[in-house]
């Protein structure tokens, strides 16, 4: 008797997303920049969007981020960003760790793989 796993629609695009940063845009040890496009009246949610260094150009990895992390993607005066609930720590540190901790699972320390800065 063989067991099936069908994957849904949305694990398919988290592959294919975290595939496209793996191939494209990101190694170990990249920067990822942080943008903070909104904060909300209560303070409780932040409108964040992940830009990198890609050869001579800046490319914005939000919507490949979003995918990849099932994380909600708003657009807010033109830009994508990736809405973060809460407050009371480093939002974009958050992010970033929590991206880096799905690119590189199964590496030792994988959380920190990825660098952080704000823009």
């Amino acid at each position: 008797m063989t067991t099936t796993t069908h994957k849904t629609t949305k694990q398919l695009e988290a592959e294919q997303a975290r595939e496209t940063l793996l191939t494209h845009y990101l190694t170990e040890g990249s920067r990822v920049y942080t943008i903070l496009r909104h904060v909300s009246a209560s303070g409780m949610s932040r409108d964040i969007s992940l830009v990198v260094a890609h050869g001579n150009d800046i490319t914005d990895v939000t919507y490949y981020a979003a995918q990849a992390l099932g994380d909600k993607l708003v657009e807010r005066n033109g830009n994508r960003a990736i809405r973060q609930n809460g407050c009371g720590m480093d939002m974009g540190f958050n992010l970033v760790y929590n991206l880096s901790a799905v690119l590189f699972r199964g590496a030792e320390r994988a959380e920190y793989v990825l660098k952080q800065a704000w823009l």
